[in-house]
């Protein structure tokens, strides 16, 4: 009697394993992904910011990030736009794009608040400049009546006319954290690793440009310098006209930026608060342009020491009437 035959019901059931074992490893590999995009991918340079409250409270961003967080809040107070506006723009930000300029999005949405040429935003080559994408913004936010007083996510719908108008809440605290550094409210709470990338930067003139653009034209025109169109300075001040092929401390010199501080444009800012918003604006773009050292009030940072973190130094002046106070030094890498 012959033996009968295997029956088949099993097979279906190990196909369906190894569908979903495979579904599993497909998952895993695409949160894997995931995290290395939002995290700029294991081993790269870090930023992070703390409360000025001592309260604990953190967050952790990426280089990218902090250079489009630093060109959104420098736009905003320029305007003489309010610390709470600077935290809008960058929960909007946060939520919209993941403060990266982006290239795509939802339609014909671009940039780093998803903007749409279609809807009268801009061009496209428009939207993905990050410094007109945070002034237009702005010039929508401050036409919301009372913007200031309402909660973060009333005031964000307002201007985006998003479908998910509760989405940018979850964002407030990253934000405000955010915004407070950046407007210079809480000193020395922004840092970064700041290890530059092998792409050339320019030196100390990308430097000037990159903050005449963020920050307008005149931010270096108090340093003696004639800040042309393209906010590189004609006439740079004498530190920066020495040569660098001159010994050390002369190449050190003629790498330094060095920016004076004055009263912000935002009301009821001081001079200290300018500064601490100037030098953490170079901090967060210390990858991106090769910033090596920031120094401002008596406390230095310098890019991969001490994971970024600011410390004090013996310079002397440093108090908030004293020249230390008085400007803020960029050293750039060569």
């Amino acid at each position: 009697m012959s033996e009968p035959p295997p029956t088949p019901a099993r097979r279906p059931r190990r196909r369906l394993l190894r569908f979903g074992g495979a579904l599993v490893v497909l998952l895993a590999l695409a949160g894997y992904l995931a995290v290395q995009y939002l995290t700029g991918g294991t081993g790269a340079p870090r930023c992070s910011v703390v409360s000025g409250k001592g309260d604990g409270a953190s967050y952790e961003f990426s280089p990218e990030q902090a250079v489009n967080a630093a060109t959104v809040s420098a736009v905003g107070t320029s305007r003489g736009m309010p610390e709470r506006a600077v935290a809008i723009a960058l929960a909007t930000a946060l939520q919209e794009s993941g403060l990266r300029n982006i290239r795509h999005g939802d339609r014909d949405s671009l940039g780093l608040f998803q903007q749409r040429p279609s809807q009268g935003w801009g061009t496209p080559r428009q939207i993905m400049d990050p410094a007109y994408a945070s002034g237009v913004f702005y010039e929508h936010l401050a036409k919301v009546p009372g913007y200031s007083r309402l909660p973060l996510t009333v005031a964000a719908q307002r201007v985006q006319r998003s479908g998910f108008p509760q989405a940018y809440a979850k964002h407030e605290p990253d934000a405000t954290l955010l915004a407070a550094a950046l407007t210079g409210r809480a000193a020395a709470t922004l840092t970064c690793e700041g290890r530059p990338d092998a792409t050339p930067a320019g030196g100390a003139d990308a430097v000037r440009t990159a903050l005449a653009k963020d920050f307008g034209r005149d931010v270096l025109q108090e340093a003696g310098a004639t800040v042309g169109a393209d906010g590189v300075s004609a006439s740079p001040e004498p530190t920066a006209s020495v040569s660098a092929s001159a010994s050390p401390s002369a190449s050190t010199g003629a790498r330094t930026v060095t920016v004076p501080v004055r009263e912000g444009a935002t009301s009821g800012t001081g001079t200290l608060r300018r500064g601490w918003e100037l030098a953490h604006w170079a901090v967060a773009n210390s990858s991106a342009l090769h910033i090596e050292r920031v120094s401002y009030a008596g406390r230095e940072w310098t890019a991969g020491q001490s994971e970024g973190s600011w410390h004090t130094t013996d310079a002397k002046g440093a108090s908030p009437t004293g020249k230390a106070a008085s400007e803020v030094r960029i050293i750039a890498g060569q």
